[in-house]
């Protein structure tokens, strides 16, 4: 479904992936996880054309972005993978991002029947139908401002759900809220995964990536440091860098810390 290969990134000169390579099955769920600053964010931008790349190359189903210093990249024809890529992958931020003067919605409904064409009424009926997938649909003519971090989140899911993707990416997305709030985010993305979604997901979450994942990347650096099954990553870690992460982050999570 994903192919990454030898991915290149630097900033300001500084490389981030220095030859990248990431292979994503048809309905697995890949955890990526790894300190701030390894590079997991960018990854998913990358995947989702947010952010270029110098050389290499992702490959969504069989449309292709290339790196801007590869031979055949053109970018004057650089919208239009752009544009059907992100047709296939929707995309969920640690931020929120919900227009704060449209309702729940319009929120929803805005990108089908701009973007896709779709009916404005047919738009409206599949809104109703995935508020209801992610509990909120009694908060359908509300604003953002009136709903709770968790409820922003889930609508925010609803929304990218909203462009029928075949892979959704999720940046974090509980990183900004109180931790009563998280389990109702997590659950909803555990409906999508039993779903057969195809799911790429950066967190902080250790328990979750353990329950849901199909495979873990320990990412350090913007280095594959290791990976493996989750059972293999939690229980068996290889690396030594990824048992100090995982001894203090999963430490943190038992109150031992």
């Amino acid at each position: 479904m994903i192919e990454i290969y030898k991915l290149f990134k630097e900033y300001d000169h500084k490389p981030l992936f220095k030859g990248l390579n990431v292979s994503i099955e048809r309905g697995a769920v890949i955890t990526i996880i790894g300190p701030s600053g390894s590079g997991k964010s960018t990854l998913l931008r990358c995947i989702n054309g947010l952010e270029t790349f110098q050389k290499g190359y992702i490959s969504v189903d069989g449309q292709k972005l290339c790196g801007v210093c590869e031979q055949d990249y053109r970018k004057e024809q650089e919208k239009l993978p752009i544009k059907n890529i992100r047709r296939k992958v929707g995309m969920v931020f640690q931020q929120f991002n919900l227009f704060p003067h449209m309702t729940v919605l319009r929120n929803i409904t805005t990108a089908p029947v701009f973007v896709l064409g779709v009916d404005p009424a047919e738009a409206e009926s599949n809104a109703l139908v995935l508020l209801r997938k992610v509990h909120l649909e009694e908060n359908v003519h509300k604003y953002p401002g009136q709903l709770s971090g968790g409820e922003q989140q889930r609508v925010a899911i609803a929304r990218a759900l909203a462009m029928k993707p075949e892979v959704m990416l999720f940046d974090e997305p509980t990183s900004s809220l109180d931790p009563e709030m998280i389990e109702e985010v997590l659950l909803v993305m555990k409906d999508l995964v039993s779903e057969g979604m195809t799911i790429v997901l950066a967190t902080h979450e250790m328990g979750f990536a353990r329950d849901v994942s199909t495979r873990v990347i320990f990412l350090d650096k913007g280095e594959i440091v290791e990976e493996g099954s989750p059972k293999e990553m939690f229980s068996r870690p290889q690396n030594d860098r990824t048992k100090a992460f995982l001894s203090r982050l999963m430490g943190r999570e038992r109150g031992l810390c």
